[in-house]
């Protein structure tokens, strides 16, 4: 019988994955990328490290895909985040697990990542071509091809593993959108998700290019009352608002963003209970009695978060530390433990990590990631209406679809 001629159009993770699996089961494929080399996103995942998976049950995994994500029982289920640590270490691709069940490459480098799996879809065969994708052939309800820029590609199947519109100079800049829409399929609008935030507070602008590390954040949705998140790390400050590890997770949690609706609160002091803030305080006034209160902050706190916490305070910057009252005391320790940022909005989403939003995922059969409107069109990765928290459960999502679609459009 003859082999299936599978088009992979995308070569991120998602096309990756498809192309070699659809390879893996007989299908001669031919592998679409516009950029010069494959897998230009994968390369700045995990701050150029690659956060290749978590180490995790699939009960775990689904409850870190907060959109969708029992559409990815199938997938998950035929790739685990073990599954996908064995198929790289298979590949003489050494990986270690990290806080959080993150997993990464031995070496830290993202680029082994996609020289892994390059080789390897090499070596299943896959035909590779530079061009761009601009039109889905389309005959009696069937997809039979893909015309490009240069050539036209014709196939009994083919997978669309375009990503999203987050990071366009990776080559994500929604043409997978453009060619569900020709196949009739509904776009889930797009929003940015891993995120910076932004804030109208000038602050800060202020603080700008402050780094907190050891810091508590919560983002509290100001009309329930909920805390929608609660985390402990990083973040930093600038021009525009926040940013920084728990600020771009912190943003997957926020829907339906309006100026004024969530706030950031920030413990500047976790390690210290109120009681022991509060005795701290009291001794480095203690120590610094004769001194402006603007001057006794030196070991408390960073240099730039002097001021707005003054600000905040309200109290004379020359006020005296000896003459600082209890109840002066106790305003400052609540200001340190719950230092409260407005937040008004998400950065573009050319700015985002994830793309949230997509083909509708009703419009998909999750058992194979064909669609349910077009016979021999399949769908992975990012471009599909499903995103998760950080920590390497997005490129897990790539991986899991991206092998399913890859080994039911082989059949």
């Amino acid at each position: 019988m003859e082999s299936k001629k599978v088009v992979v159009v995308g070569a991120g993770a998602a096309g990756l994955m498809a192309a070699s699996a659809a390879a893996m089961y007989g299908a001669s494929v031919t592998l679409i990328e516009k950029n010069k080399r494959v897998g230009r996103k994968i390369m700045i995942t995990g701050k150029g490290r690659c956060n290749v998976c978590n180490n995790c049950d699939v009960e775990t995994f689904i409850r870190n895909v907060p959109t969708n994500g029992k559409f990815l029982y199938s997938a998950i289920n035929k790739l685990t985040p073990k599954d996908t640590v064995a198929f790289f270490e298979g590949l003489g691709l050494s990986l270690k697990t990290e806080r959080g069940n993150r997993v990464f490459p031995q070496s830290d480098k993202a680029v082994d990542v996609v020289d892994t799996l390059y080789n390897y879809v090499k070596n299943c065969g896959c035909k590779i071509v530079e061009d761009t994708a601009e039109e889905l052939l389309l005959e009696n309800g069937e997809a039979v091809g893909v015309k490009c820029k240069n050539k036209t590609y014709y196939a009994d199947s083919v997978i669309i593993c375009c990503g999203g519109k987050s990071y366009p100079l990776t080559g994500s800049t929604g043409d997978g959108y453009t060619l569900a829409k020709q196949a009739g399929h509904t776009i889930v609008p797009l929003k940015p998700s891993l995120v910076p935030l932004e804030s109208k507070n000038l602050d800060c602008k202020s603080m700008q290019g402050l780094a907190l590390k050891n810091v508590g954040l919560k983002i509290v949705d100001t009309q329930s009352g909920k805390t929608v998140y609660d985390d402990f790390g990083e973040m930093l400050f600038t021009h525009f608002g926040m940013s920084g590890p728990m600020v771009l997770s912190a943003s997957s949690h926020i829907r339906d963003i309006s100026d004024g609706r969530y706030n950031a609160v920030i413990d500047i002091k976790p390690a210290l209970s109120y009681e022991q803030l509060e005795k701290r305080l009291q001794r480095d006034f203690d120590e610094n009695h004769n001194k402006d209160v603007s001057n006794s902050f030196t070991k408390l706190l960073p240099k730039k978060l002097v001021v707005p916490v003054l600000k905040r305070w309200g109290i004379p910057f020359d006020k005296k530390c000896n003459s600082v009252t209890k109840e002066e005391r106790r305003t400052l320790c609540e200001l340190l433990k719950a230092f409260t940022v407005e937040i008004s909005g998400f950065r573009p989403i050319e700015e985002a990590i994830i793309t949230s939003g997509g083909v509708k995922t009703t419009e998909i059969n999750p058992k194979t990631m064909e669609s349910r409107l077009v016979k021999g069109l399949y769908f992975a990765g990012e471009v599909i209406d499903c995103d998760a928290y950080t920590g390497g459960f997005n490129l897990q999502i790539a991986w899991s679809t991206g092998n399913l679609a890859g080994e039911s459009a082989a059949y």
